[in-house]
């Protein structure tokens, strides 16, 4: 029974390609770059990233004792930071093609662009402090300052939208007060950059930044504003160059992730576990490599979505909840797994795991609905009393 997770491989690519449009020689899918073809692969990788969590908790080699690890998502384990490469590289395509396209887009930037997603965060930390209430956790009263301030993650699943915001800040603020296009680019990109460099400065922890995967594929927001510049030059090349660019760049993925792979065991994040006195250079070192994993990544697929065009009912439909499905699915993990976040023993322990990931996933998506549903209902109404306001 357990090998039947390995229907999952064979599944996934029939989600992404069921319905899609491959495009001749001659012909290019001049939509790979729209909200719709973005959405509908942030709403696969939605799916992909729901299976690296899963795969942490029972297939991850950290797992103790190692009686517990069982064999089947093992692939998706150390995958997740160039899934999330992928969000990052959207948001700040998107951000930059808005600005220069809707008038005034900075007038109400706020509530557009961080608004929904600090709600989100605080949305989804007072579920699962709930959820660790119910489960039997034990708190002190600091701990539940800094799980309600999400100062210590409540939703251990919850980074990327703490370090997004600030990086919609940063776009902002250049975009907002430096009058030349390019020089409003160089900032933000030094911003992010300066946002890594201080990243690995800070040893693993409990509260924010307490690991690599804070910043190891953030590059990726000026990575996408870089792309949206310089978008017509860009793609004129990799259509005159296509047939070179596309193969070299598909095939370099997996030694450069090989590659990537190597430089972290050789240097690593981890330094301070045996006082090594260039700990902060071993991580710049490995947060370098990892970069390079998540452009070449994201390069990939994008080249790939040039002459492929996916879509389909199912794309649609996550492509429309990804943000609350990626957000709350966690509970279902934990709820699920051996043990809860924070060491508590999970209450709904499911040891087979295909039967896991569909309790998730099928768990996940009204969840995720009705998140969605209440974050409307607020954003609407603060709408309505800004516009009173107004």
């Amino acid at each position: 029974m357990d090998k039947l997770i390995y229907a999952v491989y064979f599944i996934l690519p029939v989600l992404l390609l069921f319905g899609a449009k491959v495009y001749g020689r001659k012909e290019w899918n001049d939509e790979f770059l729209s909200l719709e073809q973005s959405k509908a692969l942030q709403g696969f990788l939605a799916v992909c990233i729901m299976l690296h969590h899963v795969g942490q908790k029972t297939c991850a080699s950290w797992i103790n004792p190692p009686t517990r690890i069982q064999k089947g998502l093992g692939f998706f384990v150390p995958l997740g930071f160039m899934f999330v490469a992928v969000f990052f590289f959207f948001n700040g395509y998107g951000v930059y093609k808005s600005f220069h396209s809707k008038p005034n887009y900075l007038k109400g930037f706020f509530g557009r662009r961080i608004l929904p997603v600090i709600l989100a965060l605080y949305s989804t930390t007072f579920i699962y402090f709930a959820v660790r209430l119910i489960v039997g956790q034990k708190m002190k009263g600091n701990d539940v300052l800094l799980y309600l301030t999400s100062l210590k993650l409540c939703n251990p699943y919850t980074w990327y939208v703490i370090v997004l915001p600030f990086f919609y800040a940063f776009f902002y603020l250049c975009f907002r007060f430096i009058k030349k296009d390019g020089i409003a680019v160089a900032v933000t990109t030094a911003l992010v950059v300066a946002y890594i460099l201080f990243g690995t400065t800070i040893n693993h922890n409990d509260l924010w930044i307490r690991g690599e995967w804070w910043y190891n594929c953030v590059i990726l927001f000026p990575v996408g504003i870089l792309f949206a510049k310089f978008e017509k030059a860009l793609v004129a090349f990799f259509k005159k160059t296509y047939f070179v660019v596309m193969p070299v760049t598909v095939l370099a993925v997996y030694p450069v992730y090989l590659w990537s792979r190597a430089m972290c065991n050789i240097y690593g994040y981890y330094g301070e576990n045996w006082g090594a006195p260039d700990t902060i250079l071993r991580r710049r070192i490995s947060v370098c490599a990892e970069s390079a994993i998540c452009i070449v990544f994201v390069l990939a697929i994008l080249l790939l979505g040039m002459k492929v065009k996916i879509g389909n009912k199912f794309l649609k439909f996550m492509g429309s909840i990804t943000l609350e499905f990626y957000l709350i699915h966690g509970i279902f993990v934990e709820l699920c797994a051996y043990t809860f976040d924070g060491g508590v023993k999970s209450p709904f322990r499911i040891k087979n795991l295909l039967l896991y990931v569909a309790v998730v996933y099928v768990l996940g998506i009204p969840s995720a609905l009705i998140l969605k549903k209440i974050h409307s209902l607020i954003l609407h109404k603060e709408k309505k009393v800004q516009a009173k306001a107004a």
